[in-house]
Formats: structure tokens, sequence, C-alpha cells
């Protein structure tokens, strides 16, 4: 029996979660079922992994990209749509925000048989004027018309998605987002000579795209709070984007060049979060954040602002503290509690370990979405459903 041509979509392969979902789920997909294809932006910095996938197709758009550009995204949807037809592909799986927006209408224009979208957060949210809210809102309705499944990696989403009448509740399926727990939780001495830190040093670090969404310079500005309490600590900001000139700028003014370690992208992240104290999130806006995930396996307390699914996976005062977003006179109080307080982060990054379950694991994650896969393909009758 021939195996179903599978396309994934996503807009940059960026070292994020959505990312990571994606590149995870391609390696470990049953390949006897499935002809695995992807389709991105032409650049990225997670790219060679997917070049490195056995029987992987990948696409390079030049057209596909993450600001909005009315023109080149219609040439996107059109190069979707023709390689779609092209490649004979009969199950599509997007993921990210333009990217599940035009590559479900190209599916549905082709012909697609079965069509699938991850919401790693939704395209829109709380800070966004209204009218431009209003607008992503309709488009999710739009295409969730013929969308067979919205997977979401939070009750948070799925519940933010019936709230604005995005499907019902029998289109959702939870799949929370997995890793491998044997990756994280050593402990790396040689990094922190690296990056310059002493002994006796105290490390607090954040990991995240550069973008509006993260909101890293209040990072910056959470160094500045806390210096004058913990001056032995150094802050550890861990990616690039487009809101690095911005940072650096910012950490020149509040004279913070000798505190802040910028190291650009990095893929050893569980060498970098073994060098680390306390770990950080000041996000404006979450789905799950997989950086958060990571953290708790590598048995860190974390100091995150309550957005998305956090609350799902961070128990206030028992594995971290959350905060409102851009509250930095909270955050700023809870870090330092933290940081001068050895016994309590202990307490805290041990609770965080041991809460993790099969739930957050890469072999649950894959094990679902193969399952959800087979349920679709027996839901429309097509081959390798069994």
């Amino acid at each position: 029996m021939q195996p179903i041509n599978l396309l994934y979509i996503i807009t940059k392969l960026e070292l994020g979660g959505a990312q990571k979902y994606l590149l995870s789920l391609t390696r470990h997909l049953d390949k006897s079922k499935f002809r695995p294809f992807l389709f991105a932006a032409k650049d990225g910095l997670l790219l060679p992994e997917a070049l490195s996938i056995d029987n992987l197709t990948v696409k390079r758009s030049i057209w596909l990209e993450r600001p909005i550009n009315p023109v080149n995204d219609l040439f996107a949807l059109i190069e979707l749509y023709y390689f779609i037809k092209k490649n004979k592909i009969e199950f599509v799986h997007t993921h990210s925000s333009k990217a599940g927006i035009l590559g479900r209408v190209a599916a549905k224009l082709a012909g697609a048989k079965v069509i699938v979208h991850t919401v790693h957060g939704w395209s829109f949210n709380d800070y966004q004027p209204k009218i431009k809210r209003l607008f992503f809102i309709w488009l999710e309705r739009i295409t969730a018309r013929f969308t067979d499944k919205l997977i979401v990696v939070s009750e948070y989403d799925k519940e933010k998605g019936i709230d604005n009448c995005i499907g019902a509740d029998e289109k959702y399926a939870l799949i929370r987002y997995g890793i491998d727990y044997a990756e994280f939780g050593g402990k790396d001495e040689n990094l922190r000579r690296e990056l310059g830190i002493k002994t006796g040093e105290l490390v607090v670090g954040m990991v995240s795209c550069f973008k509006p969404q993260k909101h890293p310079q209040d990072f910056i500005k959470l160094a500045s709070l806390v210096k004058t309490s913990s001056p032995r600590t150094k802050f550890l900001l861990v990616g690039d984007g487009a809101l690095r000139g911005e940072i650096e700028i910012l950490i020149r003014k509040l004279n913070l060049e000798r505190d802040v370690i910028l190291t650009g992208w990095r893929k050893d992240i569980p060498r970098i979060l073994s060098a680390i104290d306390v770990f950080v999130l000041t996000s404006l806006w979450e789905g799950l954040p997989i950086s958060v995930i990571e953290a708790m396996a590598s048995s860190k307390p974390s100091v995150i602002t309550n957005t998305g699914g956090v609350a799902e996976m961070v128990i206030e005062g028992k594995m971290g503290f959350l905060v409102a977003p851009r509250d930095m006179k909270g955050m700023s109080e809870r870090l330092v509690t933290l940081l001068k307080d050895e016994d309590l982060r202990g307490r805290m990054g041990k609770n965080a370990k041991e809460s993790l379950n099969f739930n957050f694991t890469l072999a649950n994650m894959v094990t679902n979405s193969q399952n959800l896969y087979d349920a679709l393909l027996r839901e429309k009758a097509l081959p390798n459903g069994n």
C-alpha cells in the first residue's frame, strides 16, 4: 500500500516551540504510512535539521515570510496551491499563524482530503488594535470551517478558540508539546566559564525569539531593577530577532553592558539551561511555551508571566512564580526572593522536574499525533488508516 503524501507547512524554521514540535513529529513519523513534505520560508536556523531528516522533501519558499505583505502572501498562496497539486498531497498539517491561514486555504482550493492545524497560540491577541484583532478572528473562523481538526497545546487555547466561535468543541484535540527528558538536567560548569561568568555569580536566563510576543525588552528592564538588590547576578538572554537593535540600545541606556550577556541563537539549550539558576519568561501572550517545559525538566525554578497555558504547568509558589505581563515590580520582587534563597530555588526546581509526567514527553506527543492521523484517515476512508 502506497504511503499517504503529507505536507507540513510552517512560516519559518526559527528556534521556537512550533518548529521543534514540527521537526520532532516529522522525524518520528511512521514512514510506512506517510511520505512527508515540508513547505517553509527559504531560510531559518533549523533548516539544516529539516534537511537532515530521512525521506523528507523540503520546499524553501521565496514568498512565505512572517510580516504581512499582500503581494508576497498572494504569491505564497499560489505557490502552495501548485505544490499541493503537483505532489498529489492528500493530508496537510499547518503550523504557526500565517502558514496556518495560507496553508489551509491553499489545501482547500487544491482538494486535499485532510486538513489539520496546530494552534501554537492564536493569531489574535489582546495587544492588537481592535480592528486587526477582529480581522484575524474572522480569518480563523473561516478557515476552521474546512479544517478537520484543530490541535491545541493548552486548554487555554481551546477555551479561547471556542469563546471566539472558532469551531465547536468536537473539532479540537489537545496534544501537549513533548520533549526528551533525558536531554535535560545535567550540569555544565564549562559553559559558565565560556560566557565569562565568575564563580559565585548567579545567572538568570531567558530563551526566546526577539519579537513583540516575547517582549524581551522587559528582561533588560528586569535586570536593571534586580541589579541593585543582587549585584552578583548575570542575565543571560538567548535568542535573536527583529528587536535585537532595540535591546542593545536599552542595555547601553541602562548601563548593563557588564551584566547582560546576549548569546545569539544557540542550539545547545539543555547546556544553556544547566548553567542558569533561575529561568525567566516575559511574554505578553503564549500558547504553551516549550522553553518552560525545558526549564522544568532542567530542575530550574522560574518567574514567568501568567499567559496562555503557563498556569497549566507551573503552580504558583510551588515550581516558581507567575506574574501579570509587564508587571516589572512584581517580577523583580519575586526574582530577588529566589536569588536570595538557595534552598527555595532548590525546592522549586525539584518540584518543577517532579511535576512533569508522561503528558509532556516526546513519545506521548508522537503517539497522540499518529493516533489522530490514523483516526482522520479512517474517517475519510483513506488507505493506511488501520
